[in-house]
């Protein structure tokens, strides 16, 4: 039976503000659910109905951000050149960093790898087409793969709070170099 168009809603906003709270939190400590749900509009209740504890609320952020940014590859390669698409799609892999950072911070060890294994095939997956697209047209070497970018990528973890900015978009660039022929 699908949910009702409110509960939807609800469950929306829940996760919007928790991705938001996610994004910013360094530790488990700063992600409140009493102040999600009320930054939500939403009571306690609807709250745990929908995600009976923080960590089932966290992963579900997760989820989402992993699924939602893999599934853009295809419309960046669609809609862009490919030496832009696979650049956008990188500035969007940053933002996903910092959720991912705050949700790691939040849940049990037992749980990131269920977590890492979520994404880490759908990132290769985005990852591929991106760069199949830029090899196509002449903007990509040949010689690099999905997981040569997920390496490089890597800087994406050390980076602090207040490095998120220019430092990354920096660094975005170098990567980016990189991979051109």
């Amino acid at each position: 039976m699908p949910a009702r168009a409110d509960a939807a809603e609800n469950r929306a906003r829940i996760l919007a503000v928790a991705r938001e709270v996610a994004g910013r939190a360094a530790g488990v400590g700063e992600i409140r659910l009493n102040e999600i749900a009320k930054a939500a509009g939403v009571g306690q209740g609807t709250l745990y109905r929908h995600f009976p504890t923080r960590e089932a609320l966290l992963l579900e952020v997760y989820r989402r951000d992993v699924d939602e940014m893999c599934d853009a590859a295809a419309e960046l390669v669609r809609d862009l050149p490919p030496a832009e698409a696979l650049e956008r799609w990188l500035a969007r892999v940053e933002e996903y960093a910092w959720v991912k950072q705050g949700v790691f911070a939040a849940v049990e060890t037992a749980m990131r790898a269920e977590v890492s294994a979520h994404s880490r095939h759908r990132i290769a997956e985005a990852l591929d087409l991106l760069l199949d697209a830029g090899r196509a047209a002449g903007t990509v070497r040949d010689d690099v793969d999905a997981r040569d970018v997920v390496l490089l990528i890597g800087y994406l973890s050390a980076l602090g709070p207040d490095e998120r900015g220019e430092r990354a978009r920096r660094l975005r660039t170098v990567v980016l170099s990189g991979l051109r022929p």
